[in-house]
């Protein structure tokens, strides 16, 4: 009696079964082969996109992409002339201020030559100006003295 009671009240399998039996039966007829052609018309997308889509598609990126690579060589080759033209042109420029610089210094040093020499000539006519004021106050108290002696 227990084993029943425990069958009847505890253990639902037979029912369960029952009720998937009749949810996968009714799952199939009200959907039918939906789901056979949905993977069929995929399998077909697939296909034709293998076959057909995916071969154009690879050569229109290849064929663009030849065409971007030699754009961008083109523009890689145009950057390095203005580079190499812009050294060129800093080198010129550098060339010109270091010549600026040495002429500079040169005429510094030619200046500077000059302004000795000038110092020597106006040193040499103050000592021959102190020597004539000299000679001339020495006469001048020569004759203060022959003078004085009255």
């Amino acid at each position: 009696d227990v084993g029943e009671i425990y069958s009847r009240l505890l253990d639902h399998r037979p029912v369960i079964q029952g009720e998937i039996r009749y949810f996968v039966k009714e799952f199939e007829e009200k959907r039918g082969l939906r789901e056979l052609r949905v993977l069929e018309n995929l399998k077909n997308t697939i296909f034709e996109t293998n076959e057909h889509v995916l071969p154009k598609c690879e050569q229109a990126m290849h064929d663009n992409l030849n065409e971007t690579f030699k754009r961008l060589q083109a523009a890689n080759d145009m950057i390095h002339k203005l580079q190499e033209k812009e050294c060129e042109v800093r080198k010129l420029q550098a060339d010109r201020v270091m010549a600026r610089e040495e002429k500079c210094v040169a005429h510094w040093e030619e200046f500077m030559k000059e302004q000795q020499n000038k110092r020597a000539e106006v040193d040499e006519e103050h000592r021959k100006a102190m020597e004539r004021l000299k000679e001339q106050y020495s006469e001048m108290e020569k004759e203060l003295a022959k003078y004085v002696s009255f």
